[in-house]
């Protein structure tokens, strides 16, 4: 999350108004984040959360939206996304797309426990499950050719070990998406970007999970091993956390079990995880937009995790 946008005061009332959610009391910017503009929009009716869309398009939102709705009629704790009269769940604020969500209980929980962990695990499989009903389709638009097309923009900007690690990295991908048995992972819709601070606590109770804009239709093995990456690993080496790891896959799997082909692939996800965060954060550290709050992520924290996913695969 982060400030592209300066929203005055007299829009977000007016928006208020056409959802009709009371008066506005607060607006205050959100720092941390990268893709889009967000508020904490304060009304006499309550706490929400106004998102500014700087690079999804109209067309690419209700995929994201509607999903968000759809778990939330599921009973999964996810912000759900506020209708106006007419039922759309788009808005438009200062001439960009944006939507309004009700505010998430809790915090972040950014040094994870193993009842942490185990709580995340279960909560994702259910929203795998409660997702299969969703009728609406697009590819995560992070994914392999997403990072093929990247890759070669942030290479002039690092050394010559970088350059080894994700030409190789990238070549292994690109085997293993054409592989049956990639084919034959179970999909659906996915988070993708299920990091600890998109997940809300109070103690050890999982309040809600937030910020679907990176979503798509994709291996529910690759959602796994994204929150794998960032939950159950030691922050300043990258090192696998084995004991985090098996309450996180112990609680997943007693909600829905691992097929035969995800075991078995577990390590190559775990890679792609990291790789496709690798990516991102080199192409939002050297080619950065500008924002009034924004502070682009260290690459080097996942060159390191994916170093240490080729080096030390993690067996189920």
């Amino acid at each position: 999350m982060a400030v592209f946008t300066e929203v005055p005061p007299q829009d977000a009332r007016a928006l208020l108004c056409h959802l009709q959610l009371g008066e506005l009391l607060e607006l205050r910017g959100i720092e941390g984040g990268i893709e889009n503009t967000n508020y904490f929009l304060t009304s006499d009716q309550g706490e929400f959360v106004l998102t500014l869309f700087e690079r999804l398009s109209a067309g690419q939102l209700p995929f994201y939206l509607y999903l968000m709705k759809h778990l939330a009629l599921g009973g999964v704790p996810v912000p759900d996304p506020r209708a106006d009269r007419n039922g759309d769940l788009l808005h438009s604020v200062c001439g960009k797309p944006a939507a309004v969500v009700n505010k998430l209980r809790g915090k972040s929980q950014l040094a994870p426990q193993g009842a942490h962990c185990a709580a995340m695990g279960a909560l994702l499989a259910r929203m795998h499950l409660v997702g299969r009903s969703f009728d609406r389709h697009q590819p995560n638009l992070r994914g392999l050719p997403w990072w093929n097309a990247t890759a070669p923009l942030v290479l002039a900007h690092v050394g010559a070990p970088q350059v080894a690690l994700l030409r190789s990295e990238l070549a292994y991908q690109n085997h293993v998406a054409a592989s049956p048995a990639y084919a034959a992972l179970p999909r659906g819709p996915v988070h993708a970007d299920l990091f600890r601070d998109n997940v809300m606590f109070d103690g050890e109770e999982l309040t809600g999970v937030f910020d679907f804009y990176f979503a798509g239709v994709d291996a529910w093995l690759f959602d796994l091993a994204v929150c794998l990456n960032d939950w159950c690993i030691d922050p300043a080496s990258g090192a696998h956390d084995a004991a985090r790891a098996s309450r996180m896959l112990g609680a997943y799997q007693a909600v829905r079990p691992l097929s035969a082909a995800e075991r078995a692939l577990l390590p190559a996800m775990l890679r792609a995880g990291a790789l496709r965060f690798w990516i991102s954060r080199l192409w939002d550290f050297h080619l950065p937009r500008e924002a009034s709050m924004l502070t682009p992520h260290d690459p080097a924290h996942f060159e390191r995790v994916l170093r240490e996913r080729v080096a030390r695969p993690v067996r189920v």
